[in-house]
This record gives structure tokens, sequence and C-alpha cells, in this order.
């Protein structure tokens, strides 16, 4: 291990650095070595590490505080109720860990975990300490998982509300402390400077210089040791793991002028505390004006946890009404909402009705009435009605906590350009620290003057700015993502962000895409095989997902007849027995296929209906043609100026169906884009994507998120267009939830934006530092100026990110 030996009369615990006293200690043999622990707890977690072989956890710990594990008793699963999400082979919740104390704790906390029969995935952040698990309930369960992790030392706790917001808020107000204490001693401490640079010009008595020199190293010293302890403290990790960082730097910087001066003191030569207070003040200020933007620019969270009530009023079979949280509701409980409050869980509404405010998941103002059976979500509210409501999930499964999930994960996943800066920053430090050391050699061989020597080098090592490359990608990719939300465009991680701003080719959806997805009967043909055919056919597509098929059952609005035996093909049709006979509703292809014969007469007529942009639904009795329905779905009213502003940015255009070819030529005529394959299955429709892709396209497709899903996930980037559901935030990229189509357009363009912001702020970071450095190293910058420009040039990257929220 490379952590330091305990004092004389003192050991340290092996496993978790706490200092005890000999007669206390636990002595153990381990692999014919003797350790040292504090405590039972430490040697059985200690045991349970080396047998599970994961021992390189000692060597990789960094950022380790001594303490003996948080340990605690065994974890109750039942404040983890609601919190589970998924469902058949594959479960998953988010925990939060407290005990976690360096980035070692990550990789112990996953290699344990995956070690485990039935634990599918672990991802632990370091920066919030929170852990997502997914697992196979089938192999083991959540009570295993929560034992396993509290049995290495770490304590898992449910997520609660606002967490991450409070993490950057805690770590902004501990900034703004350290910063008022350095600003405070720094202003004092310059008057004593000013003094003493006015005294090397003009002379001053020795018993005033040494005076004014004690007091300015007393101002200097809280600034130093309190408000520059975060930088001391990660330098000192860097050095033990030897991985140096921006904090080593600045520490170097300051503690060279501050322990210089106090030498000075006693050998009589000039002080320069103000070097290494301002150093800390400055860089300070930076730190705390880029936790507020990314507290900031993280508040989407926030804004939407806001809209989750805590209780919900749940109606008993006896009548009885009582005031429950959220997180003790089942599914199938009846729950009731009165006018202005959020509705807690989503569900369907078995009695009463209102017009509820559903503008946070789909953008539009207006007001949506919710009558028995309609579908209402967590999060939106009733305005003029009570509202009885069947629940049909747990708080973990609504569609405003999908939300939160992904927009959770597109702030934690990372855009490949990042890897640009990332890779950099490996070297950047150490090339620092040798162009310092070359700096303080150079100067004092050719000049003699230690003094001048050594400020140019700590000028060398503060003006270097690793942070401005660090800042330039994720802040501009959180900011962009979170003003895209605030427009209704859900966008996954800033991987996607950046394959959406490489687009060249977009590929759209026909049937509820580009068009209104709501069919109209603009014919209906009986060929006289029973009495009352639309009745039949409605009946039969009374259980149909498809357009189509809702348009012509909505069109019936006497009682339906019962069915048995009902089969459905996507995309081509469905069949089911009424009143002993069965009965097909369906494409050409799909009648032919159960061995019914079209007359060329018949077919004739269909495509004619074909040829004015309808699509035809063709309706058999046993093995004989009954009928025929033509429908026509036109292009909604947005698709055009759509359509007209992604060929003003050079975009490539094709819209891919799986209707007739006559329809494909209305839509093509109306709409003016010439690339349409009709006739298409969902597999078909992937595998032209794929082909486009080998063909060097960057491909786009917008879908329904549902029968569009192979397509979805073919394509580089996949567009789900107003429709939060849960499907669709799976298979899709981009959720947009307004339903909107310009939106596509908007998507495409603060994406660009985006990306031209981080490349300029990536610009501006290697060139800042391929100027400064060198003045720096020739000896025209004091360290002063050196720390204000280092702040100033990460304070640049962030006031350019910020722009983006305008966009």
């Amino acid at each position: 291990m490379s952590d330091s030996g305990p004092a004389a009369d003192t050991i340290r615990c092996a496993h978790c650095l706490q200092e005890t006293g000999p007669g206390s200690a636990i002595t153990a043999t381990i692999d014919g070595e003797e350790k040292q622990f504090c405590c039972h707890g430490c040697l059985g977690i200690y045991e349970l590490i080396r047998k599970n072989s994961l021992d390189a956890f000692y060597s990789k710990r960094c950022d380790w505080q001594p303490g003996p594990p948080e340990t605690g008793a065994r974890i109750s699963t039942a404040s983890f109720d609601g919190t589970v999400t998924g469902s058949g082979e594959e479960l998953h919740i988010e925990l939060v860990l407290a005990g976690i104390r360096c980035a070692s704790c990550i990789w112990l906390i996953e290699k344990y975990l995956m070690k485990f029969e039935g634990i599918l995935s672990v991802r632990v952040n370091y920066a919030t300490h929170r852990a997502a698990v997914s697992w196979n309930p089938q192999k083991t369960g959540l009570e295993t998982i929560l034992e396993a992790v509290r049995s290495i030392g770490y304590i898992p706790h449910p997520c609660r509300p606002g967490g991450d917001a409070d993490i950057v808020a805690r770590e902004k107000q501990d900034i703004l402390l350290r910063f008022g204490t350095a600003s405070f001693f720094s202003m004092q401490l310059m008057l004593f400077s000013a003094a003493l640079y006015a005294g090397f010009f003009q002379g001053m008595e020795t018993r005033y210089k040494f005076a004014f020199q004690l007091i300015s190293c007393a101002l200097a010293t809280p600034v130093v040791f309190y408000s520059g302890l975060p930088f001391l403290a990660g330098a000192w990790r860097s050095i033990r793991t030897g991985s140096p960082n921006m904090d080593l730097l600045v520490a170097l910087g300051s503690l060279s002028a501050y322990c210089y001066s106090v030498a000075m003191i006693v050998f009589g030569g000039e002080v320069y505390f103000d070097t290494a207070a301002m150093i800390i003040t400055f860089i300070l200020l930076g730190r705390f004006l880029e936790a507020g933007s990314r507290l900031k620019a993280g508040n989407a969270i926030n804004e939407l946890l806001e809209l989750q009530p805590r209780e919900a009023l749940v109606v008993r079979a006896t009548g009885e009404r009582i005031l429950l949280p959220v997180s003790e509701v089942q599914p199938g409980d009846r729950i009731e909402v009165i006018p202005g409050d959020r509705i807690p869980l989503d569900g369907k509404v078995v009695d009463g009705e209102a017009e509820v405010n559903e503008s946070m998941l789909t953008g539009e103002s207006n007001a949506v009435l919710k009558t028995p059976g309609s579908k209402v979500f967590a999060g939106t509210f009733p305005l003029n009605g009570r509202l009885g409501i069947k629940v049909e999930g747990n708080a973990a499964e609504t569609v405003l906590a999908g939300i939160i999930r992904t927009v959770r994960e597109a702030q934690s996943r990372r855009a490949p350009i990042q890897g640009v800066a990332d890779r950099t920053a490996g070297y950047f430090i150490p090339a620092t620290i040798a162009l310092a050391v070359m700096t303080f050699t150079w100067w004092k061989f050719t000049s003699g003057n230690t003094v001048a020597a050594l400020m140019n080098a700590v000028s060398v090592l503060v003006i270097a700015c690793p942070c401005a490359l660090g800042l330039a990608t994720p802040l501009a990719i959180l900011v962009g993502t979170t003003a895209a939300g605030k427009k209704g465009i859900l966008v996954k991680g800033g991987d996607v962000f950046e394959k959406v701003s490489q687009t060249t080719h977009v590929v759209l959806d026909k049937t509820g895409t580009i068009t209104e997805g709501k069919p109209s009967i603009t014919d209906l043909v009986d060929f006289g095989t029973t009495e009352r055919f639309l009745r039949h056919i409605a009946s039969l597509e009374a259980s149909s997902e498809h357009p189509a098929g809702r348009a012509i059952a909505a069109s019936w609005n006497e009682d339906l007849l019962e069915h048995t035996r009902f089969r459905a093909v996507p995309g081509k049709g469905v069949s089911a027995v009424i009143d002993g006979e069965t009965w097909s509703a369906g494409s050409k292809e799909f009648i032919t296929s159960q061995g019914i014969t079209v007359t060329e007469k018949l077919a004739e007529k269909a495509d004619a209906f074909e040829t004015e942009g309808k699509t035809v639904v063709w309706a058999a009795r046993g093995k004989t043609p009954a009928g025929m329905v033509g429908l026509i779905d036109d292009l909604r009213r947005d698709a055009l100026p759509m359509i007209e502003a992604l060929r003003r940015r050079k975009l490539r255009l094709s819209i891919l169906t799986g209707d007739n070819g006559g329809v494909a030529a209305y839509i093509s005529s109306k709409c003016g884009i010439s690339d349409v394959q009709y006739r298409l299955e969902p597999a078909e429709k992937a595998e032209i994507i794929e082909r486009m892709k080998k063909g060097g396209a960057c491909v786009l497709m917008v879908g329904d998120g549902i029968n569009d899903a192979p397509a979805l996930t073919a394509a580089d980037t996949g567009v789900t267009l107003g429709n939060a559901t849960g499907i669709a935030l799976e298979c899709a990229d981009v959720a947009i939830l307004k339903n909107d189509l310009t939106l596509l357009d908007t998507l495409i363009d603060s994406s660009r934006k985006c990306f031209s912001v981080i490349r300029q702020n990536l610009f501006w970071a290697f060139s800042y530092n391929l100027i400064a450095l060198p003045l720096a190293m020739l000896g025209l910058l004091h360290p002063i100026m050196s720390s204000f420009f280092m702040a100033a040039s990460s304070l640049i990257v962030v006031g350019n990110s910020l722009r983006l929220r305008k966009t």
C-alpha cells in the first residue's frame, strides 16, 4: 500500500487506516503476514475483499479518509419500496451509498457486486455517490444486493428527491465560505503588502518591516491553509496516486510563494505572501462561479422532481379516504384528485371528468379533457373537476419517473469529443511541472536571481489551466441538453447530442409522423355478403392498435359484436371469429394470404382509391371478400415547414412506410420528397437504414417508438414524436414530448450550436495555454496576474457554454 505509516505509539488499521492503540488493536495472520485492525468489522471486510481477489482495491484507493466503515445493522428492504423499476427478468434500482471515500471505492463496489450470480450491471457515479444496479429477480434479490453492499462497508439508501442538486449546493456553499474568508484576509493583506512594496523602493525601518512581514504571514496563513485546504488535499491525493492534477499546480504555486516568504522573514529578504494568498483567492472565485453555473444548469431534474406529489388520497373499498405516501400506493388502488392538485401516479380514469393540464409532458398549453377510460399521468393536474383514478403502476414506473431517469442519464453520459480533452489532460499537468522546473533552472543560472526564478516558475504553475479543458465539453452539453429539455426535447446523453449534430440523412415514418395519424373514412364499399357490414368490421378492428383500425372502430356508434380467437399481424391485418364465422380485415396481401381470391375488378377499384392517396382496408367473411374501406390520412400542418427547414440544412430526406404505393406517391407529391419506399415491414425499414449507414450516411430516424422500434434502434439517432410512453423512452435516443414536428429542426439546430460552442471552448482552452505558458516562462507575467488569467480562462468557457441557455 502507498499509505503513510503510523505514529510510533499507534498502529493503523490495515483496512480503514484509522489509528488505534496497540492494546485495542485486533491482530490477525493473513497469508503468513501479521495485520492489525481497529475492529472486527474491518477484519471481516478485509478478509472478504481478499477472498474475492479484490485486494487491488488497497493499491488503487487515493482519496481515503481514515475511519472505520459504516457497517451498521442489516438493511431493511421496506425503505426501498417503490424504488424498484423494470419487470420480468430485469429489475433496476438507484441507491445512494454512504461511506464512499475515493475513486477506488467505486471500483470495489462494481467489481464485488458483479461477482454475484444474477447481477446484470452495476454503475456507480463518484460525483453523486449514486449506484444504478440491474439484476435478474429469478437468480438474486434486492435484499442480497443491499446486504452485499453493506458487507464491504457502504450503507445503501433509497434515492431521495433533490439529492444531486443538494450536493452541488453544499459544494457551492463550502466554496463561498472559503472564498469569503480568503477575500477578507487578502484585502487586509494587500494593505500591508502595499506598505512593504513602498518600503522596498523608498526605504523602511527594520522594526516596521519585520512587524509588517509577521502581520502579512498571519493574514496569509488562513488563506493558504483553510481556504486553500481543498487544493492542498487534492494535491496530496494526486501525489499518493501518481496522478498529478490541477490542485497540485495551485498548491505548488501557492506553497512555493508562502514557504519562500517565511524563509525570508528569518533571513531578512523580501516576502510575497500576497502572491500566495491571491492565487488561492482568484481560483476560488472561478470555482465558485463555476459551481453556480453547474447548479443553474442542473436544475432540470429539480424542476421535474417538484412536479411529483409526495402523497396520494387513496379511496378504500369501504369508501374510507386516507392520505398515504405515494410509495405505499399499489397498482389497482383507487385514488382521488381534486382540481388544482397534481396527479400523483399514472392510471386510468374510472370516475368523473375534468380538463387536465398536461403541459409538463406535451408542452401544449391547452387542457385535455379526461373522461372514464382516459389515461392520466403523474405530475399533471385537473383544472375544473374531480377525478377517480385506478392506479396502473408504482411511483418508480410513472412516465414522469422515466423522464427523470432519462435526464439523469443524459447528464452522466459523455460525448466522444470529450475524449480529446481527457487525453490531453493526462499529459498536461506533468508537462506543466516540468516547464516550471525548467523555468526556475533557466532563470536561476542565467540571472542568478532566486526571487525572479521562483516567481516565474510559480507563474508557470498557476497560469496553466486544465480547468478550461475539463469544462469545455461537459458543461456545454449539460447546458445544451437542459435548454432542449425546457422546449420539450428529451435527449438521452451527450453522445446522442453529438450524433444529432453530425446527421446527414433524416428518415421519416409516414403514419403519425408526417401525417396526422388519425385517418378518416372516405369510402365504404359493401359487397353485399352480409347485413350491416360496417358493424362486423368495426367489431373486428376494435381490438386493433393500427390507426386505420381505430378509425374504423370509432366510426361505429352502436353496440359491437363479440368475437373470439382474435389474431393481429403487425402492419398487415387482423382476424377473429364472429358469430361462428371467421372475419379478416387488412391489406390486400393479408387477405390473399388467408386464401381469399380478389377479382381483377375489385383490385382495379382498390387501385383507384390508392391513386387518390387513400389507404384501402379489405374485409372478408370466411373465404369471400365482404367489402373495402377507403381512408385518407392527410399531412400534418407542420410537416411542410419542418421539411423546408431540414432542406435548408442540406439534409437528405427519405420516407419509409408500410402503406401502399398509391398512398406513398400521394404523400411524396404533397411534401416534395422523392425518396419514398413503401410496403415495408418493420425489419425491412431497419435493413434500409443499415444500408444507408454503410454508404457513409449519419442517419436520424423519426418514428412512433413502437412499430418503428427496429428502425429507431438501427439509426444513429432514433427520435420519437409526441409520445412520452415508457416504450418510446426506452427505444429512442431522443423523445420530443410536444407534438410539434418543427422541434425536429430545433433539435438539430441546438445540437449543432452546442458542438460549435464545444469546439470554440476547446480552441480557446488550447490557445490560451499555448500562449500563456511561454509568456510566463519569459517572466512577462506576475504570479498574481497569472492566477487572475487562469480564473478568467475558466470563466470564459463557462460564459460561452451558458449562451446555449438562450438557444
